[in-house]
């Protein structure tokens, strides 16, 4: 590794080098051509949008269709080159939580809480908490007879 992606102790890149471009290096490398190439079609988006500084919450979901298509490795590391993209760290992980209302939720998250038990447990409060809600609310539309599909 040069200086520039050599990662400070909190996960940033040193330098110049923006941590999504070392990371997205890291991963051309690492990665199968075919591979690379379908992280690249499902984040250039994104990244652009980022770069842009025209993001919404919305933006930052990989496109529902295009993800489902993609390999469950190809989508971790989307979200990660997301996520570095985002936060400029290159220390983000993607975990699975256990949920029982919805059961193994993906998420992306730094080191530091990926190993902390206690902010795992609250993430999954928070998810368990948001799946309620959201069940109530397709209650509500469905006996309104609104649509279901949010």
């Amino acid at each position: 590794m040069s200086d520039s992606e050599i990662p400070h102790g909190d996960g940033r890149a040193h330098g110049d080098g923006r941590a999504v471009d070392v990371y997205l290096d890291l991963l051309r490398i690492r990665m199968d051509t075919e591979d690379y190439r379908l992280l690249l079609r499902a984040v250039e988006p994104v990244l652009k949008a980022i770069e842009e500084e025209r993001l919404s919450s919305h933006d930052l979901a990989l496109d529902t269709g295009a993800a489902d298509e993609l390999p469950q490795e190809v989508r971790d590391e989307a979200a990660l080159v997301i996520a570095t993209a985002v936060t400029g760290r290159l220390d983000n992980e993607v975990i699975e939580i256990d949920v029982e209302e919805t059961g193994p939720v993906r998420i992306v998250t730094d080191a530091t809480t990926a190993s902390d038990p206690a902010r795992l447990g609250e993430i999954a409060d928070y998810i368990r908490e948001r799946h309620r809600q959201t069940e109530e609310l397709r209650g509500i539309a469905e006996v309104s007879g609104l649509p279901t599909d949010f």
